[in-house]
């Protein structure tokens, strides 16, 4: 199921457009539950502020739920052991049957319309959630990589992965608006 979900991704994900118009605008697309998971220290106030706003208006679309998972949770000496126990740690929250989407610095380059078209398009794969995960400050881990069904960039910058997660929700919250051909995006 997981390879046959991932080429069909691939194919779905590397015609994604590089103009400004999005396929799906004001047509009905299937909401797809979100799962947003980040690697990290502990939130800041006023980003938990920032994420929690954004997650509330996601809401009006689809169901979200955020998952953090602290980085280092072993407490390992070693990074390399430090992105193992953080690969594990996420692992165990995807399902066989998500559309999983790693954001990693050398992902695939993609602007607004097409998040919205990711987006879209994941309600037509057959997975049953999309799954977005931010990696630790050492970036993700090899089983991570493997799985993942699609990787993107939010920058060319690297970004802290606080301002990274305020980024995606905000982004998500976008394609939405996009989706449904409202004012948000100009």
């Amino acid at each position: 199921m997981v390879v046959m979900l991932s080429a069909r991704l691939h194919t779905v994900t590397s015609a994604l457009p590089s103009g400004r118009d999005c396929k799906y605008t004001g047509q009905a697309v299937k909401a797809l539950p979100i799962r947003i998971i980040s690697v990290g220290k502990k939130r800041s106030q006023g980003v938990q502020l920032v994420v929690d706003e954004y997650i509330e208006k996601l809401k009006l679309y689809c169901s979200v739920d955020d998952v953090h998972i602290r980085n280092n949770p072993k407490n390992a000496h070693d990074s390399k052991a430090q992105v193992d126990h953080e690969d594990s740690a996420v692992m165990d929250l995807i399902r066989s049957n998500d559309w999983v989407v790693l954001l990693d610095e050398r992902g695939k380059d993609i602007g607004s319309e097409q998040m919205a078209e990711l987006v879209g398009d994941a309600g037509n794969t057959g997975a049953s959630r999309l799954s977005f995960c931010v990696g630790g400050p050492y970036g993700h881990g090899k089983r991570m990589r493997e799985r993942a069904d699609v990787s993107i960039k939010l920058s060319s910058m690297v970004l802290n992965h606080q301002i990274a997660l305020v980024v995606l929700v905000e982004q998500l919250y976008r394609a939405w608006t996009i989706l449904k051909g409202q004012n948000y995006h100009r």
